[in-house]
């Protein structure tokens, strides 16, 4: 299923929007995590994968490979950390906390006294729980049933006390909002709701950091822009930290930016289908659970719904089968680790690429330049070992002898 969204708007970045998320302060945060041993100053690759994209009828497809971002394995090493990071010097304004000292923990003895909180589908509370350690302060997780126990023991790993609910995702949040306003802790989420946005707005504004180096390999590669980028849903917050970046350098000239969802996850589809931030409408119960979602992200919803141009529901069998094929490689294409959500952005273009009709309405064709993110590796690795039929240790193997291989032939 493809919508497109009449509010989509071509004009330069709007000042009301830069007022709240901008450029500038996308880069400091990535300049901050430079100096954090879990992020580190390197650029995650830009891969590109000339098999798929002759396959499916395109110029060029290209995957932004997350996975490898940090030793927590997904995106989210940008989101949590960053907001952290400046939640605790606006709590701590006149000690004048140095970014660089916090997070390599030169202030621990001072923040031992505070404690932050989130829910999650796992990625962000495991972004957050070694953040914290790192930064000195208590870290509680809430965690809704459908999180399974591989995931609940990465964020244990890091220190976090786990909180465990019977119900859904957007259960956990109230939880874990009541638990923070019981006991003086601070709520760090990666989704708004009312009273609630400077934190949601820190976390997006760090997911900035992917477009900026995207852009900037892609043009030392061979200096062409890329026409569209596929971002995943979830609660919106990836698709406007890296949407609203490349909207403000590049302004009318901005690539196509299309958003996949879930089919029954699909609470961005229907904002776009109500004009306003909704809810989904289907069980949220994906083998994709970072975007089983079931209520879009209020702020990052006023993002969107200026720069969106489609919104799309993909299938499960949709992730796992770009899963597989992202695995597999080919004799010009990579091998890639890409989780169940990870894979989203490329199965959406291969649902796209298999209708000719949704691929026009998509503006889709022999001269498109995509983008996809791989926003997570083997995070569950006994999920993503039964979806690909193969382990991420293996499929990582095969990726170094093919890189072995063409470093040699160049």
């Amino acid at each position: 299923m493809l919508i497109a969204n009449p509010r989509a708007s071509r004009a330069a970045y709007p000042d009301a929007l830069r007022r709240v998320m901008n450029i500038a302060s996308a880069d400091e945060s990535g300049s901050w995590l430079s100096h954090w041993p879990l992020v580190g100053s390197a650029r995650t690759p830009l891969r590109a994968l000339p098999d798929l994209a002759a396959r499916l009828g395109v110029a060029s497809v290209s995957v932004k490979d997350e996975s490898c971002r940090s030793p927590l394995g997904s995106f989210k090493a940008l989101g949590a950390p960053s907001a952290l990071v400046r939640l605790v010097r606006r709590l701590r304004r006149t000690h004048d906390l140095d970014p660089q000292g916090l997070i390599t923990g030169r202030y621990a003895a001072q923040l031992a006294d505070l404690t932050v909180i989130s829910a999650t589908d796992g990625n962000h509370g495991r972004a957050l729980a070694a953040a914290a350690r790192a930064i000195g302060c208590g870290c509680v997780i809430v965690l809704h049933a459908n999180v399974d126990a591989e995931r609940e023991r990465a964020i244990s790993a890091y220190g976090a006390r786990i909180v465990r609910i019977a119900g859904n995702y957007d259960e956990s949040v109230v939880c874990a909002a009541q638990l923070a306003q019981a006991n003086g802790w601070y709520v760090v989420s990666d989704t708004s709701y009312d009273g609630y946005e400077a934190i949601p707005r820190d976390v997006m504004q760090g997911y900035g950091v992917i477009a900026a180096e995207a852009a900037a390999q892609a043009a030392q590669h061979d200096g062409w822009p890329f026409t569209h980028v596929l971002l995943q849903g979830g609660v919106g917050g990836l698709a406007a930290g890296v949407a609203s970046y490349l909207w403000e350098r590049d302004g009318a000239r901005r690539p196509h930016f299309i958003v996949v969802e879930p089919r029954q996850a699909d609470c961005l589809y229907q904002s776009a289908l109500a004009g306003r931030a909704a809810k989904a409408t289907g069980s949220v119960d994906s083998v994709m659970a970072g975007l089983a979602c079931g209520e879009a992200s209020p702020l990052a919803w006023d993002f969107l719904e200026l720069c969106i141009d489609h919104f799309m529901l993909i299938d499960d069998e949709d992730a796992v089968r770009a899963m597989r094929g992202l695995a597999a490689g080919s004799e010009r294409d990579v091998p890639l680790v890409a989780g169940e959500s990870g894979a989203a952005g490329i199965a959406g273009l291969e649902a796209l690429m298999r209708d000719p009709a949704l691929a026009r309405q998509a503006g889709l064709d022999a001269s498109s330049r995509v983008l996809a993110i791989n926003t997570e590796g083997a995070t569950a690795p006994s999920v993503y070992r039964r979806c690909v039929g193969d382990t991420a240790d293996a499929v990582l193997a095969r990726q170094r002898a093919w890189l072995n291989r063409a470093a040699v032939a160049a």
